[in-house]
């Protein structure tokens, strides 16, 4: 199955910020400083970042090229075999340890399985990592990128001060992001990460996925993750430990967001499983209030 790439923006959003949008499945962005053209993340597959690149021509290659990983999942970063050696790659350095792990692998074996785009696709980590935060210098532009864990551990978001536009990558999604795991802790790490983005007070947010630039998307997900605590908090033992808990009037992912017109089937079945990780997260966050409270 190909997926077409396009290139597009946003009313009102500066021109140095170019979205490179592979169909309703990730987007990229490029940012085009006095300096140098960064690119945050490189689509799921070489041939993606490949037709990317085409489409930006001198946009890209007027100046020399920077590839920021914003995390190692695989729509992100699978297209780095199309970069490897022509441009240094900067990721955080948790995403070496996600790369190491033998999933990593494992995932990739199963979607070639699946579908033979992903067949030409070769696990390149990055040429550079940093811990904390790392700061590009791009004379007209500074790209801060910091570490916003809590989607994943290595997940880092990139904020543009002069122009006020936050590219938040999986930090921040319409209509919901997703935990990393069931452990509290990923769970606190995702809140603050969203809080620490929304006291950016950006212009514009940009997320990868969901097509939106507006702040008001970082608002909408704080204010699920803490109706979903008041709403599992409220609950007493035997009801947490119900594994239907998603399913209930009141904890449905419908019953905490509105669903975007015109969302697919599949999409909105992805997001719901989304929503079952997140609830998980809180029923074991609210176990543990109970616990040691």
């Amino acid at each position: 199955m190909s997926v077409a790439v396009e290139l597009c923006s946003y009313p009102g959003l500066d021109d140095r910020i170019i979205i490179v949008r592979a169909g309703d499945e990730v987007d990229g962005v490029l940012v085009r400083t006095a300096r140098y053209n960064v690119l945050i993340d490189t689509l799921g597959t070489p041939d993606q970042c490949q037709m990317a690149l085409d489409l930006l021509g001198e946009k890209a290659n007027d100046r020399p090229l920077i590839v920021v990983n914003s995390h190692m999942d695989w729509d992100h970063f699978w297209g780095n075999a199309a970069i490897a050696g022509k441009a240094p790659i900067i990721a955080h350095a948790a995403a070496l340890e996600r790369l190491r792990d033998p999933s990593s692998p494992q995932t990739l074996s199963e979607k070639a399985n699946q579908d033979a785009r992903f067949r030409t696709v070769e696990l390149i980590g990055p040429d550079i990592t940093f811990s904390g935060s790392m700061v590009l210098h791009g004379g007209d532009l500074t790209l801060e990128l910091i570490h916003t864990p809590g989607h994943t551990p290595d997940h880092i978001a990139v904020w543009i001060p002069e122009i006020r536009v936050c590219l938040a990558v999986d930090a921040v999604e319409h209509p919901i992001p997703e935990v990393w795991s069931d452990n509290p802790d990923d769970l606190r790490l995702l809140c603050s990460s969203l809080k620490r983005i929304r006291d950016l007070k950006a212009k514009f947010v940009i997320p990868a996925h969901g097509m939106t630039s507006s702040p008001a998307t970082v608002d909408k997900n704080v204010a699920y993750f803490e109706t979903l605590a008041d709403r599992v908090g409220r609950l007493n033992e035997e009801q947490l430990a119900d594994q239907a808990l998603s399913k209930l009037p009141g904890l449905r992912l419908q019953d905490l967001v509105a669903i975007p017109s015109g969302m697919t089937a599949p999409t909105i079945e992805f997001y719901e499983k989304c929503h079952e990780t997140n609830l998980r997260a809180t029923v074991e966050a609210c176990k543990e209030r109970i616990k040691f409270g």
